[in-house]
């Protein structure tokens, strides 16, 4: 009899449960589901970060050829770069204050010789998704513009 628990022990002691095996393999599926699935979101920030900065670079080249050349008046364009990877529009529109808006829109809108204020909107998308775009606004000042 003792011989027989000899063996028993000794069967008991060695390896692993098909259970336990069977748990081990799942914690394992587990955290590398959850690892692949964090690496993949820090893969497309890191995409979308990219390309956010390669469309601040092509708008900075934009908006230092603007007036250069030609003079600046109200307008709009639009553009593509890098064979259509990135699509750009600008709008040019005369600065209307707000608080001159509200008086009378008509009138601030009159042309008036001398120089002109006029702001600058442009946007660079790129991809499909609608959080796929930046978007920059400033003012300038236009050359003298011609009297009535």
């Amino acid at each position: 009899m003792s011989a027989d628990r000899a063996v028993t022990g000794m069967w008991r002691q060695r390896g692993f449960t098909l259970l336990e095996v069977i748990v081990a393999f799942a914690m394992l599926a587990l955290a590398l589901t959850l690892l692949l699935g964090s690496m993949s979101g820090a893969a497309r920030q890191i995409r979308h970060a990219d390309r956010a900065s390669h469309a601040t670079l092509h708008a900075q080249t934009l908006m230092a050829q603007i007036g250069v050349g030609e003079p600046l008046r109200p307008m709009r364009r639009e553009g593509v770069l890098e064979n259509g990877a990135y699509r750009w529009i600008l709008d040019v529109t005369p600065y209307v204050d707000s608080a001159v808006q509200r008086q009378n829109r008509a009138a601030a809108l009159r042309q008036q010789p001398g120089p002109q204020l006029l702001q600058l909107d442009l946007t660079v998308r790129w991809g499909e998704g609608p959080s796929e775009y930046v978007q920059w606004q400033t003012l300038r000042l236009s050359p003298l513009s011609g009297g009535p």
